[in-house]
């Protein structure tokens, strides 16, 4: 081969070097701007692409919208989103944000939730160890024989309890966009569900319902040294029989009319013993110790225990079971112009240390 030969190769060489380099420039730039295009329509996705902190998911939307018009109203998309939730009792999960908005509610209206600890379960069962007796030790010489002692546990078994309800909501207020149909429905729900629990918190049997604290045979009682009242010493004896450990905790339980018959004790100095909250939302104060106004709590009569006191934090274990169902039904008050919204959730609750709580008994 000639050197003409050879400058020919290498410029037909060249030219198909630059010919790709310039089909690959082409394709780069083509690859680009498709990704720009999905860009720009993923932000323009309601799943997807930066979103203000005040708006809605797409999960929020549907929700609101199955709430307002049911779930044949709802676009394809919106309804994929909340049929992932679908319940085979039937209803539809609610968002996160709802379940949470229901709970918060319920620490207002449902008074024990205020002083015992609250958890999550993720079963039909939480089981927690329980310590039936201690170590004992003992003084001992240099070389004396240790005595053998050690702890013994049991375990307190919690069992997620299903409790349901429903409220009515009038079309015309599902109708009118500037209502916060989330808030109003969440608020109803809270009151009920708020209502039944709290009653089974306080006298609950276990049966179908949570365990309540004053069914628990294993908390003390004291007797109020009275037949027929509650007596300033017996509210100074009932506290200071807790120990201290669990006295520098205690909340007192009680309704509203025993609280009115405790608020106009004295002391020997003619000082009342309740006193009001030092600061706005403060709570009111029995002894130096915070007072909950439980309505489902017994009146004072003879032979009852209408007051409470403990540790609940440490005494009483309340446990939501994750997941609350709702299902509208358009039908049921149709003729008076109402939307009706079936919800259920779980929850258990029991004693896990009686000896935190001690109960006043109106007895002489």
């Amino acid at each position: 081969m000639d050197i003409e030969e050879i400058k020919s190769a290498f410029d037909a060489h060249d030219e198909a070097v630059t010919k790709r380099i310039d089909d690959l420039a082409k394709e780069l730039k083509a690859a680009n701007d498709r990704a720009d295009k999905l860009e720009t329509a993923f932000k323009r996705s309601p799943t997807g692409g930066e979103r203000k902190n005040d708006e809605p998911t797409i999960e929020q939307k549907a929700f609101n919208g199955f709430l307002r018009h049911g779930v044949e109203a709802l676009a394809p998309e919106e309804r994929k989103s909340l049929t992932v939730g679908e319940n085979t009792r039937g209803g539809y999960l609610v968002t996160s944000q709802f379940s949470t908005e229901v709970l918060k509610n319920l620490v207002e209206i449902s008074p024990v939730r205020q002083a015992a600890r609250v958890g999550t379960m993720n079963s039909s069962e939480f089981v927690m160890p329980k310590r039936t007796a201690r170590p004992t030790a003992y003084w001992v010489g240099e070389t004396e024989d240790r005595t053998g002692t050690e702890a013994a546990y049991g375990q307190v078994s919690i069992i997620a309890h299903e409790t349901a309800c429903y409220v009515d909501v009038s079309q015309q207020l599902l109708e009118d966009a500037a209502v916060d149909v989330e808030a109003e429905v969440s608020m109803d729900l809270a009151e009920e569900f708020g209502r039944i629990e709290g009653e089974a918190f306080v006298t609950g049997n276990g049966v179908k319902k949570p365990f309540g604290f004053m069914n628990d045979d294993d908390v003390a009682i004291v007797d109020s040294g009275s037949a027929t009242a509650v007596t300033a010493d017996s509210l100074i004896s009932i506290l200071y029989s807790l120990p201290s450990m669990y006295r520098n905790r205690a909340t007192w339980m009680m309704n509203s009319d025993t609280l009115g018959k405790v608020r106009l004790l004295k002391d020997g100095q003619g000082q009342y013993l309740w006193q009001p909250g030092i600061a706005a939302g403060q709570p009111e104060t029995l002894l130096g110790r915070p007072i909950v106004d439980a309505t489902d709590m017994p009146d004072v009569a003879g032979g009852a225990t209408p007051i409470a006191v403990g540790d609940f934090n440490s005494a009483y274990r309340i446990m939501d079971r994750v997941g609350m169902t709702l299902l509208r039904d358009p039908y049921t008050m149709a003729t008076k112009g109402l939307i009706r919204f079936h919800a259920r959730r779980r929850v258990g609750a029991d004693v896990v240390k009686a000896e935190a709580l001690r109960k006043l008994r109106i007895a002489a």
